[in-house]
C-alpha cells in the first residue's frame, strides 16, 4: 500500500511538469526529492518529454569560455584554482587587452560557437575596468554571438551598465544547496548570491546560474541546489551543471584525492541534469565543467535527460575541456547538430515571460 502511495505522489508531481507550459516556481523540496527517486529510466524518460515540449530534440548550442583575467581571487572557494588560498600553481595574470578577447571570440565564432562567455577572477569588478569589459561586449555582440559574463558580484549600478552595453547573460552560481554553501566558501555568504542574480534580473540581463555536483555534498544538497532555482519566482534562462574537477592545491581537490568514494557518480549526475530540465523547463541546461573526464555514454544520457549545451574548446578558465575536434566527433557519432542562429533564445524569453505574467523587478522586455 505504501508504494502504491509513493507511485501515485510521483505520478501526481509528473504530471505536472507535462502540463501545457509547465513552468513552476512553487516546488517543494519533497516534490524534487522524489523526482530523484524515480528509476532511472523513468525519470530520463520524463526529462526527455519536457525536453521536447520545450526545446527543438537534437540540437546543442556550442558555447566558448575564456578566462579574460586569470588567478589571484581573494575568495577562498574550495573548489577553486583561481583563489589566493590554493596552492595550484596558478599564476594571476591583468585584465587581457580588448583586442585579444575579441580575436579570441572571433575564433570561437568561426569554430561554430553562437555564445561566447568572458569570466574573470574577481571578487567584483573594480569601476577602473569596466570600461574595458563594456568594450568587450559591444565588440563580441557586433560579431553576432551571444555574450556572457561572470565576473563576481556586482552593484546595482555595475549591473546597469553590463545591461546598457547589450550583455545577454550574466553568470552567477549559486554552487550548492544553502545548507551545504559554509562549507564550501566562507567570503561571501549564499544571500550574497542571490543579491546580485537580484542585481541582475533588476537589469533586464538574463540570468545564468547553476553550480556543482561532486564535492561531497548529498543527495540532499542535490535536491536543496536545485530547488534554490527551480522555487525562483523567475527561473535562471540559464542552468549550468558543473562536475567537480577536484584540483591539487584546493580545499576540496585535496580532500577528494584521498576519499574517491565522496565523488558523484554518473547515473546521479546524469539524475541531477534530468531534475533540472524538468523543474526548469525553458532554460537551457548546460554540461559544464567536467566533461573532459565523462564517457560519451555519460554525455549522450545527459543530452537524454534535457542538457542542451556545451562548452568547447580545449579549457574552461584554467580546467582542460574535451576539445572542439573531439566534440565535433561525438556530436557526429549521436546525430546532434550544433544550434543555429538567435530564435530559440527569443522563443524562451518569450515563453518565460507570458508564464510568469512580464518580469518582475523592472526588467527590460
Amino acid at each position: 500500500m505504501q508504494e502504491t502511495a509513493l507511485m501515485q505522489r510521483d505520478a501526481s508531481i509528473i504530471a505536472d511538469t507535462t502540463a501545457p507550459t509547465g513552468v513552476r516556481s512553487d516546488w517543494t523540496r519533497e516534490e524534487i526529492a522524489a523526482l530523484f527517486d524515480l528509476p532511472f529510466t523513468e525519470l530520463v524518460f520524463r526529462a526527455a518529454e519536457v525536453h521536447r515540449a520545450h526545446h527543438r530534440a537534437g540540437e546543442i548550442q556550442l558555447c566558448t569560455l575564456l578566462s579574460i583575467k586569470t588567478g589571484g581571487c581573494p575568495e577562498d572557494c574550495g573548489y577553486c584554482s583561481q583563489s589566493v588560498k590554493a596552492d595550484s600553481g596558478v599564476e594571476a595574470t591583468k585584465l587581457m587587452e580588448v583586442q585579444a578577447v575579441l580575436q579570441s571570440a572571433a575564433q570561437a565564432r568561426d569554430a561554430g560557437s553562437k555564445r561566447f562567455c568572458m569570466g574573470a577572477a574577481w571578487r567584483n569588478p573594480k569601476e577602473r575596468d569596466m570600461p574595458a569589459v563594456i568594450a568587450m561586449i559591444k565588440g563580441v555582440r557586433e560579431m553576432g554571438l551571444e555574450t556572457c559574463m561572470t565576473l563576481g558580484m556586482l552593484t546595482p549600478g555595475q549591473a546597469t551598465q553590463l545591461a546598457e552595453a547589450g550583455l545577454d547573460y550574466y553568470n552567477h552560481n549559486i554552487d550548492t544547496s544553502p545548507e551545504r554553501y559554509g562549507d564550501v566558501i566562507t567570503t561571501r555568504t549564499f544571500a550574497d548570491r542571490l543579491q546580485t542574480l537580484d542585481n541582475v534580473r533588476n537589469a533586464g540581463i538574463n540570468v545564468c546560474s547553476g553550480g556543482i555536483v561532486g564535492m561531497g555534498e548529498t543527495r540532499a544538497d542535490r535536491v536543496g541546489f536545485v530547488h534554490a532555482l527551480a522555487s525562483m519566482e523567475q527561473h535562471p534562462e540559464s542552468v549550468p551543471v558543473n562536475a567537480l574537477v577536484p584540483v591539487k592545491g584546493t580545499v576540496l581537490g585535496n580532500m577528494l584525492a584521498d576519499t574517491p568514494l565522496a565523488k558523484i557518480d554518473d547515473i546521479e549526475f546524469v539524475r541531477t541534469v534530468a531534475v533540472a530540465r524538468i523543474t526548469m523547463p525553458l532554460s537551457m541546461v548546460r554540461l559544464s565543467a567536467g566533461r573532459e573526464s565523462m564517457s560519451e555514454a555519460t554525455q549522450s544520457l545527459c543530452f537524454m535527460a534535457g542538457a542542451n549545451s556545451i562548452f568547447t574548446g580545449d579549457k574552461l578558465l584554467t580546467a582542460a575541456n574535451a576539445g572542439d575536434d573531439a566534440d565535433a566527433a561525438m556530436m557526429a557519432r549521436l546525430g546532434l547538430k550544433p544550434m543555429e542562429g538567435e530564435e530559440p533564445l527569443r522563443e524562451i524569453k518569450g515563453r518565460a515571460m507570458k508564464a510568469v505574467g512580464g518580469c518582475s523587478g523592472g526588467c527590460a522586455a
